[in-house]
């Protein structure tokens, strides 16, 4: 009894309270510099308990089922807030679902893709995954990348980088079929292709009870809830230093984007140092992938209803990193095994992601 309760410690419900009282109180009566630290250190609590609570479902109801919880939660919620956000604004953040949605994948496939083969290759040197379910994951992500973040460019039914009305629908269409398939290849058809390639030490452990996994489920959405949200509560202060060091605007999108990615981050991480690494690349490439495949077709459906201009396509530089990005993926995850260079190469391409960012 003892080792089961130890699935729900106090501080992974309390962690989770404490970051929505802290949001509650930001969003009635501001807040001043002294409660930005305390707003900071309730989102690391919160993105530490949503991590646990990942893990204790994932350990429920198995692989790769527990990984596409973490990952399509996480993007759901980030969809929620820029829907909000360009609602909100108006036409001056008709970029800002390109920008998210570019800084995801260049967060995901390069800094915690490479921040996982960099740990996991420092403590057990050299490490093993299933490379068909890799290069699945990376065949829709380039698909998907192209379509949606490229192509806009070169269309010439209206001048790049929009899509006309018929586009932007074939567009969120292709997204989510694209999507679709992959989550049933995941799960259902070739399930095998996202298991681990080596059993990890717990798997003899018992499993949470089914009232323990509901209430994690529970706790896990409060607790993404929170992050997305004091993320957004935060993002004053950091657009003011942002625009204080003299940095170009786009750097605040990628700093609320790692702030979000943050839980998913964390839990690949610690798969990696598991020797998971399997675990790992199904949350990394499948949060890429849930990010554009359900952004894409909310935010299309929503432009075209509303008729207001949405960009869509990425700019000449942007555009290199991302075939980039794409091209050493599927070089350094193309054999099966992976060592710390892999992890070294994603890491400095994820450096001039944002050093570009900053001097463009």
């Amino acid at each position: 009894m003892a080792q089961k309760s130890s699935y729900i410690d106090h501080w992974t419900w309390v962690a989770p309270i404490a970051a929505w009282a802290a949001l509650v109180t930001a969003l009635m009566t501001g807040w001043g510099g002294w409660f930005l630290v305390v707003v900071a250190a309730l989102l690391g609590g919160a993105v530490f308990a949503a991590v646990h609570h990942a893990e204790v479902i994932a350990h429920r109801i198995g692989e790769p089922y527990g990984t596409l919880v973490l990952a399509v939660a996480v993007t759901v919620i980030e969809v929620a807030l820029i829907i909000s956000i360009m609602l909100a604004v108006g036409d001056a953040k008709a970029a800002l679902a390109r920008d998210t949605v570019f800084a995801a994948i260049m967060i995901v496939c390069n800094g915690i893709v490479g921040v996982c083969l960099l740990l996991g290759g420092l403590r057990h040197r050299e490490q093993v995954f299933h490379l068909e379910g890799a290069s699945a994951a990376l065949a829709v992500l380039a698909a998907l990348s192209v379509l949606a973040l490229v192509l806009p460019n070169y269309a010439t039914t209206v001048a790049g980088p929009v899509w006309s009305p018929a586009q932007l629908a074939f567009s969120g269409i292709a997204s989510l079929v694209l999507y679709g398939a992959f989550v049933f290849i995941q799960t259902v058809r070739h399930r095998d292709y996202f298991l681990a390639a080596a059993a990890g030490d717990d798997v003899h452990a018992p499993p949470p009870s089914v009232g323990q996994t509901w209430a994690s489920v529970v706790l896990l959405f409060v607790c993404l809830v929170a992050v997305v949200g004091l993320a957004k509560t935060l993002s004053p202060a950091i657009e003011a230093a942002v625009f204080d060091f003299g940095a170009p605007e786009a750097v605040v999108g990628i700093i609320i984007a790692a702030l979000v990615l943050l839980p998913e981050g964390l839990a690949a991480a610690r798969a990696a140092h598991a020797d998971k690494l399997q675990t790992s690349l199904n949350l990394a490439l499948g949060s890429a992938l849930a990010s554009i495949g359900l952004t894409i077709p909310v935010i299309a459906a929503m432009f075209i209803v509303t008729g207001r201009p949405l960009i869509l396509g990425l700019g000449p530089m942007d555009t290199v990193l991302l075939m980039l990005t794409l091209l050493v993926s599927a070089i350094t995850l193309g054999t099966g095994r992976t060592t710390i260079l892999q992890g070294v190469v994603h890491l400095v391409i994820l450096a001039a992601f944002v050093f570009l960012s900053v001097v463009p």
